[in-house]
């Protein structure tokens, strides 16, 4: 009953989603590493399919290599559990114009067990979730940057 309540309330004041419905004209290019083309691709989903060089937008993502860091240790000195750290700075570009740049960061948790295939699928797996958070946090930021130029623009006097 109060989710309808809310959406009541929302619906009378003249709210509207940002990204509902909207791609973004958004070319990004290649990004260096397996990572790079991971959150490439990631972020072309996000805007609606991957642009041309021609697009209104140009994001360049620079992605830092991953950095593993230990949170726990068994009383042998075994690491049990690390984390997995992504730090990704961008640049968007509107033609000529820099109309937004900045940096996010992203970390996963995961065990870290002995064997080899485990150990190495459970860190692949937090880099994928690393860089699904990366792309989420850069493409917020992206669409609310853009967002500003597809708005008609308002006499106010």
């Amino acid at each position: 009953m109060k989710k309808y309540l809310l959406i009541l309330l929302l619906a009378g004041c003249g709210f509207h989603p940002m990204f509902v419905g909207q791609d973004a004209d958004v070319y990004v290019p290649p990004i260096s590493g397996i990572n790079g083309i991971e959150l490439r691709n990631a972020l072309n989903a996000k805007f609606g399919g991957q642009r041309d060089s021609n697009a209104e937008y140009t994001l360049t993502v620079n992605l830092a290599e991953p950095v593993t860091q230990y949170k726990a240790l068994e009383p042998t000195g075994d690491a049990s559990w690390r984390e997995v750290q992504l730090r990704a700075t961008y640049t968007l570009m509107r033609g000529d114009e820099k109309i937004a740049s900045g940096h996010e960061q992203a970390s996963e948790s995961y065990a870290f067990v002995r064997y080899l295939v485990a150990a190495n699928a459970s860190y692949n797996n937090a880099v994928q979730n690393t860089i699904k958070q990366l792309s989420e946090k850069i493409s917020t930021r992206v669409f609310a940057e853009t967002y500003k130029y597809t708005q008609p623009a308002t006499d106010q006097q």
